[in-house]
């Protein structure tokens, strides 16, 4: 995708994306299968009619999905109606050598051209869906922003906040001011428009400055362990995305116990995945809270997942005797420079 386009402009589908591919491979299957089944003469014969026609599908179909995802960093780059035209002369090529390469021998004009104008009529039919479906899921993010910028704002941590600060204004007025200056970052980043990617190193530092708001109010209490040693900070995220899940730790797991364990951040790369991991301590049974701001949290981030990485993302949580853990896995995807990136639509 092109780094700074808006997420509102048309932008062609990830073609390394699973969740693309299996869109792909179940359209292409069922639509010959349907056009098996109509263009039969006899019933008897639908088998040997299925057969030679998965053939020519297989030979055409892999090699332009091959093709498509060898040059899916080149498409990004193109505005969206290049990247149509470039998109259908690609996988006409491709099917046209692979028909060509299941039929040895004499070329036969007609037959490669009747290939590539079903490939070509195909590719923009599939193009048109991934269009209609990021269009459908563009409002969808935003209503997930407007939900996580909600779930984000509450007013117990706000409040907090400030009278921490005012504690700390007369006795040590520098503190105050840093502690200051992170609550208008925090609320800076929460407030903008956050539809577009983010630099997994800009979302670890947007958690760290949370908690140090918070350790000037419970002091000794809140212990951070960071293990971010194989941590690729290039790495494409949904903003606030890690800040909510350490608010989630701090308000269960911290807040209500008196002598709690510390939250452990596990963040690193494994091949092509992103893996990420906050685990914190279960307060006593007498000291659980009846708060529903953790599953809102939870959706919210699962929701936003799906939008930007399709079926590549997962979001899983595990609850111990004594601990609580989510974990994401998303697919590893780099943002060059500083700058906000478009998602990778799924499409």
């Amino acid at each position: 995708m092109n780094p700074n386009a808006s997420i509102d402009s048309d932008l062609l589908p990830d073609f390394r994306n699973m969740g693309v591919l299996l869109r792909i491979l179940v359209f292409v299957h069922l639509a010959l299968f349907v056009y098996t089944l109509i263009g039969l003469g006899q019933w008897q014969a639908w088998p040997d009619n299925l057969a030679a026609s998965v053939l020519w599908l297989e030979f055409s179909l892999l090699p332009a999905v091959l093709v498509l995802g060898l040059a899916n960093p080149l498409l990004a780059r193109l505005d969206y109606s290049r990247g149509v035209a470039a998109t259908c002369v690609l996988v006409a090529l491709a099917g046209t050598l692979g028909h060509w390469v299941l039929m040895p021998g004499p070329v036969n004009v007609n037959a490669l051209a009747a290939s590539a104008v079903v490939i070509v009529a195909s590719a923009l039919t599939l193009l048109k869906y991934f269009h209609l479906r990021q269009r459908a899921l563009s409002p969808r993010l935003s209503e997930a922003r407007l939900a996580a910028l909600q779930a984000r704002i509450r007013p117990h941590f706000l409040f907090n906040s400030l009278n921490a600060v005012l504690s700390l204004i007369r006795y040590e007025p520098a503190k105050a001011e840093q502690v200051l200056e992170d609550l208008a970052d925090l609320f800076r980043v929460v407030m903008k428009d956050n539809r577009q990617l983010s630099r997994l190193d800009r979302e670890v530092e947007l958690a760290k400055r949370y908690l140090n708001i918070e350790m000037v109010r419970l002091g000794s209490r809140l212990k951070v362990q960071w293990n971010t040693e194989n941590m690729p900070g290039d790495a494409a995220v949904p903003p606030l995305m890690l800040q909510p899940l350490v608010e989630n730790a701090v308000y269960h797991g911290v807040e209500p116990a008196l002598n709690p364990a510390p939250i452990e951040v596990h963040v690193f790369r494994f091949r092509d995945q992103l893996h990420l991991d906050v685990k914190n301590p279960l307060p006593p049974p007498d000291a659980v809270r009846e708060h529903v701001g953790n599953g809102m949290a939870l959706e919210n981030i699962r929701e936003r997942l799906l939008l930007h990485f399709d079926a590549e993302a997962t979001l899983t949580t595990q609850a111990a005797s004594d601990y609580y853990q989510v974990h994401i896995v998303v697919p590893y995807r780099e943002i060059a420079h500083d700058d906000a990136a478009s998602p990778f639509f799924g499409g």
